[in-house]
């Protein structure tokens, strides 16, 4: 008979959505070759990201959300949406709102929402800053007076335009830079996300980025963050599985913080209803689906099953803004 699956250390014992065998069931608490998974205990909600949807100008054969023009797997959040869960957080202390994608600028009320949880926190995006940015800007540059800044972390994957381009089309790599330059000369802050090589120098590579800023009259001191490959929806790419017994080398809650699914929670539009995730990595299993509300996911435990759980681990990559 199948079994009702339950998430170890849940408070409330909530039900799963799915019913799963007891293999699949035991796989969320127990790793492959038997030994207890390693896991994570919420603190606080000091981030909360918003999933805006899929869809997105581009088609990047990389995207670890699959996104592509008219992509519906998740589908574009609304301001209605959201509002009830900004007001959850703020009543938890919620630090910052985060809004990922997709392509945030490609989503109709996207703008609208960011407008709202800037009137109430600091906000940090991630968008591509190609031509749905530019066609916005009109409705971009005001937010810059709202009571809370805006901040930008813009996707420029090499310092090397042809190469850029061969996966997210021809001319993304200068528009990005033009939408670089355009943010910051309006006040706003940007950093920037590129990828990795195994081999890679990353001093050399930041060189190569800041030789091209010079370039283009854009600040040479932005921030990075660099990225591992984190593949695409549902895939699995061979990392090792994470016990409790790797855990034990980071006994404190200080060391274990940059796990961003201590201090984070991410909402997914699922059909109709919003729903709360773990972290931005892992929208694409369920057993990471913590509740509808804010407050019943953070007494959640969190399992750190899925492969992208192992680049937080070996990495400690964060989606967050640089401090």
């Amino acid at each position: 008979m199948p079994l009702t699956a339950t998430k170890a250390g849940s408070k409330n014992r909530i039900p799963a959505v799915e019913v799963l065998e007891p293999r699949a069931r035991d796989s969320w608490t127990h790793t492959r070759n038997g030994d207890p998974r390693g896991y994570i205990d919420a603190h606080r909600l000091q981030e909360l990201w918003i999933h805006t949807g899929t869809a997105c100008n581009l088609a990047c054969p990389f995207c670890l959300e699959g996104s592509h023009p008219g992509d519906g797997r998740i589908p574009g959040m609304k301001l209605s949406d959201v509002k009830p869960f900004i007001h959850e957080a703020l009543d938890m202390g919620v630090e910052q709102f985060s809004f990922t994608g997709g392509e945030p600028f490609v989503i109709r009320d996207f703008v609208n929402i960011l407008d709202y949880a800037s009137q109430h926190r600091p906000c940090f995006v991630l968008t591509n800053a190609t031509e749905p940015l530019h066609k916005r800007e009109h409705q971009v540059l005001p937010l810059l007076d709202n009571p809370y800044p805006i901040h930008f972390r813009v996707s420029l994957d090499f310092p090397d335009r042809a190469r850029h381009d061969k996966d997210r089309g021809e001319g993304s790599f200068e528009q990005a830079l033009d939408g670089i330059r355009w943010l910051i000369n309006q006040g706003f802050e940007v950093s920037i996300a590129r990828q990795t090589d195994p081999d890679e120098n990353p001093q050399d590579v930041e060189a190569a980025f800041r030789a091209i800023f010079r370039e283009w009259n854009i600040p040479e001191d932005l921030s990075f963050t660099a990225f591992p490959d984190l593949g695409t929806p549902g895939s699995e790419d061979g990392s090792p599985e994470i016990t409790e017994t790797c855990m034990e080398k980071y006994p404190t809650r200080e060391s274990r913080s940059h796990f961003m699914c201590t201090y984070t929670r991410m909402l997914v539009k699922k059909g109709d209803q919003v729903r709360v995730y773990a972290c931005t990595l892992v929208d694409d299993d369920p057993q990471y689906d913590l509740g509808g509300t804010l407050a019943e996911s953070m007494d959640e435990r969190i399992m750190l099953r899925h492969h992208r759980c192992f680049a937080c681990y070996r990495f400690g990559a964060s989606c967050s803004a640089p401090s």
